[in-house]
């Protein structure tokens, strides 16, 4: 598989997703059709599908110039709010882009309708995951249409429940401000240390990793007893509300 990630409007990430073997792609919050195209024009490739994360607009805006553009797109997501959507996705029910395996994982949170996709590729065993506003670079996404439970259900039930070793590729550029909040939960975190000088001099800093979201995300470590006595709780659930809460406020 190929991954093309696409900066647009002012923070946010599109992705084109290649099968290599076919040529045909995919294209991630394309919410900059223009730009979109213009990429996906300079691989050679066909776009066949689109994946929406959620409805917000700074993700699924773009949807109906996209589709007036390229009639025909097949549209995945799972919220009715989806403009132009056209394949409801079930919960883990696995569809093709040409030899690449994708399963929606529904994430219902910041909205009730978030699907996060993981892309599986048999030739080469390589795995990505687009979480969209689920789960970002050393952060997660605001409780917008759920809370605190929900969204440990999903970290700890399906996110980090995906291999090691696979691909993280979040909907916004927010990785400084999020290891700058989380080196405040955590000064002493090594792994967090060494991602904060990392990422200084980059403009893109995706992709991560699982298994390196859970060395430096505190929200991936509200099981760890260091977070919880940072929190004055003595229970993940409620260390994850407190954290996101302090987060919010975090400037």
């Amino acid at each position: 598989m190929k991954i093309i990630p696409i900066g647009v409007l002012e923070d946010n990430y599109s992705y084109i997703l290649i099968d290599e073997k076919s040529k045909e792609a995919a294209v991630i919050d394309p919410v900059e059709p223009i730009k979109i195209l213009n990429v996906i024009s300079q691989t050679g490739a066909k776009l066949s599908s689109v994946l929406i994360t959620h409805h917000h607009w700074d993700h699924a805006g773009g949807n109906i110039e996209l589709v007036a553009k390229k009639p025909g797109l097949a549209v995945y997501g799972a919220d009715a709010r989806i403009p132009e959507i056209n394949y409801v996705c079930k919960d883990r029910e696995e569809f093709k882009l040409g030899s690449l395996d994708i399963a929606p994982l529904h994430t219902p949170c910041h909205t009730k309708g978030h699907v996060c996709y993981y892309v599986s590729d048999s030739v080469t065993n390589e795995k990505a995951v687009f979480t969209g506003d689920t789960l970002f670079v050393g952060g997660i996404g605001k409780f917008f249409e759920g809370d605190a439970r929900d969204m440990y259900r999903i970290l700890f039930h399906v996110i980090t429940k995906l291999p090691d070793d696979t691909w993280v590729y979040c909907g916004h550029e927010y990785t400084r401000n999020n290891l700058k909040f989380a080196l405040t939960v955590e000064p002493q975190n090594e792994a967090l240390m060494a991602k904060w000088a990392w990422c200084q001099d980059k403009s893109i800093t995706v992709p991560s990793t699982i298994a390196q979201e859970k060395m430096y995300n505190p929200f991936l470590r509200v099981n760890e007893q260091a977070l919880q006595i940072f929190a004055g709780k003595n229970d993940p659930v409620e260390t994850l509300a407190t954290l996101r809460e302090l987060k919010d406020a975090f400037r």
